[in-house]
């Protein structure tokens, strides 16, 4: 009999509680309680005589287990056990303890980095909202509300992490108390902050606390002590541990993730055990610790998630509460304005401004939160916070070449630090991980989604996915679990007007990654297909078997047809070979079908659209009855391209979805049939971004030199090219040395920063763009080193239309003077004036390859026009500057009419007219005004083209050629059509 039984049948159910014992008259009562009982037969045999003789024996007196029997009663002194404790606990092993726990549990993921240096769990933590709830609020859940509903309602029974062990509403002593709550409501970080604050004395109810993963116990099923399990966990506690039954120390153990335990609370099934030293199952430790039978004076504190909940007998239970996660939008508030306002969150080589942009995205990020929008219904759980946080510093604050990590690696990253380890129901026998679930379940809805252009599910949608293929007992047990546990993650009611009753992506990128993950999963198949594999992997195994027994029968008789009709065993298993890799052509077929879909080719790239769904749009919100616009699912392919690359597939591996290398390998090898080909063609400029983007996440260097290598016009006009998609698209020019015939970035909001990032990329440009870009003296001073750089290959240059100004050109005049490889430059309207003239004019002479200098729209008067002309003669190659639009006299006008071809070696184009002719460039200059109005003032080209028409209208007088005549009607017509859509406000 074991001695927990023995203790047992020496003391009925008195055993489990302080009890008195009445004896005779003048006798005392002997008070024994189950922590203080070995269960040894001496003690059972000193009770014996105790009952026989009506003796009582004071509360002090203990029996020890492997005393003899003359030392089984021995004294105690109260004071001197209180003394004792008082030492343990102002002794060092509690502080090193303490010390070692404050270490490990305040120790960050490496996702975590990112936020700077400063970043810790003290500093930006916000507690979530915790409601005590009951066992019967558990098993009848009241019916759901809709978001809206549970934002606005006050959360009742609202109690803190601080006062769990508070007594209850009868006034009894707390003991025991399980928190629980869905996957990604911040149950273990709650745990992990309640340890810290312990460890710096935010926690001063307990004198000990003892943290258990129960993770870590379910996978050890030898039988071990309490004892021996905590110093094999905690080595400082050795001083501690053996009088860790003693009343007077309070401590609390913490069981983190019961669900991952196979706890069985009848007696049949885990037996009694009251002794520390008693080495049992790990799992019957915190069975009888959760039944107050082993260490009854401890506190414990249990997470779980909900439908564990009832593993524990509501008996041994006294209080639970529910971690609601960030119902209170305030909540939401202070979380983003914690995390995003950490110093050193922008960056070691982030500048001043940062920290305003910091502060302007938490502004724009609390107005969308104030709009009960989608967003508000995704950061109910602290783990979508974390999400967008970590999206929006990697949108802001990415200024690495090449970044530091992958959208794609954020979201599997995410996954991994919310499912990790998880298994979805630790009591099914299939054992299957909670991520392998999702992905088979909820993937193939988000990938239904995202095939049919729909974000919205019905009841009836989510039925077909999740219940229509249910045939076993034990599917149906599974579900039940996902529903109770994971569900609300990844799905939540929808909160526009009308579609209350359906359900929607906690966050829209989310369905796009699991859509992405189901396919390249290979979970996209056929019957036929899955029959097929099942029955290829059953006969590869069996003939093997068959193949020793076929050698062994051919050696005894002489059967000739065994041989044959084992090879015709191996034919199918060679035959499914080939239709799975037709399978992984598939997969590449996809991901080039969606990648380059011309529906999409006018929406913005997926990085805006990212930003603009966690920020909004700012402006006039949608009437409800307005046509909502076409839902885009551009990321579905980059997603599934960078689930290929190698660190997320090692992620992958842990959560249970394995991607082998030699899928991944013909994968990539099928898309350089279909990716690379169809990207040959040309691409408008936000999707050659999302093309260079999928080329970044996918994160094989190899394709990606095989990619660019075709790229030699790369047009990201009128792109947003923000510190991340500067660095994207240097790191994936870096794969090659290629020259690039022409980049355009004109009106991309790039400034000096950006030019620095991307300066590899411009050295082997050879027509560089950069029109209305803001770029001024800081900028230019980044171009004139570009610009004399020994590797430059840069022979047109346009900065037209940026705020260069006077310090500007003497940047870009420095350079002019040792450029080897300029021959265009086009300085319209940047705001030279007469003093940037005469810079550029000074150290022109030193230049000896410019061709042609546009000058135009630059406030020059005569003096500055005629000097850069004078200097012009004289240059070796210039033979062409545009002086139009400047503030020249009639008396400058003359002076450039004289200049000849022939005779000076330069042309001036300063207006529509050469003499008594049209010039040759009148359509030339009329384009370029047209094509740069909305970016000049309108008054001021009204004024100049009144001028030019006047120059037109003499010029016309002074020749009797009547096809002169009619060239000078033809360019009067065109500058008085533009002069009219002017006026009217239609140019």
């Amino acid at each position: 009999m074991s001695r927990a039984m023995q203790c047992q049948s020496c003391l009925p159910w008195a055993s489990w509680m302080q009890r008195s014992l009445s004896g005779g008259r003048g006798t005392r009562a002997v008070h024994v309680c189950a922590a203080s009982v070995p269960g040894t037969a001496g003690t059972c045999f000193l009770r014996k005589i105790l009952r026989a003789s009506s003796i009582s024996l004071p509360r002090g007196y203990v029996g020890y287990q492997g005393d003899s029997g003359e030392n089984l009663v021995r004294p105690s002194s109260s004071r001197h056990s209180q003394s004792q404790l008082r030492n343990v606990a102002s002794s060092g092993a509690i502080k090193k303890h303490q010390n070692s726990l404050s270490v490990w549990f305040s120790h960050q993921p490496n996702e975590e980095r990112q936020f700077g240096p400063s970043f810790s769990l003290d500093a930006v933590h916000v507690d979530p909202v915790i409601r005590e709830s009951s066992l019967e609020e558990i098993l009848k859940p009241s019916p759901d509300l809709t978001i809206q509903e549970q934002l606005q309602q006050p959360c009742r029974q609202v109690i803190s992490l601080h006062n769990l062990f508070d007594v209850d509403a009868c006034g009894r002593q707390v003991k025991n108390v399980v928190l629980y709550g869905t996957v990604g409501t911040g149950k273990s970080t709650l745990i992990k902050k309640m340890v810290v604050d312990w460890c710096h004395g935010r926690l001063p109810r307990f004198e000990l606390v003892i943290p258990f993963s129960c993770e870590d116990l379910s996978h050890s099923h030898a039988p071990i002590s309490l004892r021996r399990l905590i110093t094999k966990k905690y080595q400082h506690l050795r001083e501690v541990v053996p009088v860790l039954g003693a009343s007077n120390l309070k401590v609390l153990f913490i069981l983190n993730g019961l669900e991952r335990l196979n706890l069985d609370f009848r007696l049949a099934g885990t037996e009694l055990c009251c002794d520390p030293n008693e080495p049992v199952p790990p799992s019957a430790i915190v069975v009888n610790l959760l039944r107050k039978y082993l260490l009854p004076e401890a506190s414990i504190i249990v997470t779980t998630r909900p439908s564990a909940v009832r593993r524990i007998p509501a008996k041994y239970v006294g209080r639970y509460a529910e971690i609601c996660g960030f119902s209170d939008t305030n909540l939401q508030k202070l979380y983003f304005q914690m995390r995003l306002s950490q110093p050193g969150c922008s960056g070691e080589g982030s500048r001043g401004g940062s920290s305003a942009e910091q502060e302007n995205l938490v502004e724009m990020l609390s107005r969308n939160l104030e709009r009960h929008d989608q967003i508000t219904a995704a950061c109910f759980l602290p783990s979508y916070c974390w999400l967008v946080c970590t999206t929006l510093h990697f949108l802001y604050f990415t200024r690495t070449v090449p970044p530091t990590q992958t959208l794609t690696g954020i979201y599997t990253s995410f996954l991994r630090l919310n499912f990790s380890g998880e298994v979805l129901d630790s009591t099914d026998p299939s054992n299957i991980s909670m991520m392998k679930y999702v992905a088979k379940t909820v993937g193939k809805l988000a990938y239904e989604g995202v095939m049919s252009r729909k974000t919205c599910f019905s009841e009836d949608d989510l039925q077909q996915c999740f219940e229509v293929e249910m045939k076993t007992e034990s599917e149906l047990n599974l579900l039940e679990v996902f529903r109770s546990d994971v569900f609300r993650f990844f799905l939540s009611p929808c909160v526009q007007p009308g579609k209350e009753h359906t359900f929607v992506f906690t966050i829209p990128a989310m369905q796009e990654y699991l859509a992405a993950l189901y396919v390249v999963l290979g979970e996209k198949k056929t019957l036929a297909q899955r029959v097929g594999k099942e029955l290829s992997e059953v006969i590869g195994r069996v003939s093997e078997d068959v193949a020793v027994v076929v050698n062994i029968i051919s050696k005894v008789l002489p059967l000739r047809f065994l041989p044959v009709l084992f090879n015709l065993l191996k034919i199918f298993p060679r035959y499914f070979s080939r239709l799975s890799g037709k399978e992984r052509d598939a997969i590449a077929h996809t991901m080039a079908e969606e990648l380059f879909k011309e529906e999409d080719y006018y929406n913005d790239d997926v990085l805006d659209q990212i930003n603009s769904s966690i920020l909004g749009v700012e402006g006039p919100m949608r009437h409800p009855d307005e046509a909502p616009d076409d839902e885009v699912f551009e990321l579905f392919p980059i997603f599934m391209g960078g689930i290929l690359s190698r660190r997320n597939r090692a992620i992958l591996e842990q959560l249970g979805c394995s991607i082998k290398n030699l899928a991944a390998f013909e994968i990539a090898k099928a898309m350089k049939k279909t990716v690379i080909r169809k990207s040959h063609k040309g691409l408008p400029p936000s999707e050659l971004m999302d093309y260079l983007f999928f080329l970044h996440e996918f994160q094989n260097e190899r394709f990606t030199a095989e990619a660019v290598r075709s790229l030699r016009v790369v047009n990201l006009a009128s792109v947003k090219m923000t510190p991340l998609k500067c660095s994207v698209l240097a790191s994936v020019m870096g794969t090659t040395c290629h020259e690039v015939e022409e980049l355009n970035l004109t009106s991309c909001n790039l400034d000096s920063s950006s030019l620095r990032t991307l300066f590899p990329v411009l050295l082997r440009c050879k027509a560089l763009h950069l029109q209305l870009n803001s770029l001024g003296s800081d900028a230019c001073q980044e171009i004139r080193d570009l610009l004399l750089h020994d590797k430059c290959v840069v022979s047109s240059l346009r900065l037209a239309n940026n705020p260069v100004g006077e310090q500007g050109a003497q940047f870009l005049a420095e350079a002019l003077a040792g450029n080897r490889s300029l021959t265009q430059l086009s300085l319209l309207h940047t705001a030279l004036g007469d003093r940037g003239a005469e810079v550029i004019a000074r150290h022109l002479a030193q230049n000896r390859h410019l061709q042609e200098l546009n000058l135009g729209y630059n406030s020059l008067t005569d003096a500055a026009a005629l000097r850069v002309v004078e200097v012009a003669k004289k240059h070796e190659a210039l033979d062409k500057v545009h002086l139009y639009f400047n503030d020249i006299s009639e008396d400058g006008k003359q002076a450039l009419h004289s200049l000849r071809m022939d005779r000076d070696g330069v042309r001036a184009l300063v207006f529509l007219t050469a003499g008594t002719d049209v010039s040759d460039y009148w359509s030339h200059i009329l384009s370029v005004v047209q094509r740069n109005l909305p970016f000049w003032d309108r008054d001021r080209v009204r004024q100049h083209l009144a001028l030019l028409l006047q120059d037109l209208e003499s010029s016309r007088s002074q020749t009797a050629n009547p096809w002169r005549k009619a060239k000078f009607l033809r360019v009067e017509s065109e500058v008085k059509k533009m002069l009219g859509k002017l006026q009217d406000g239609t140019l």
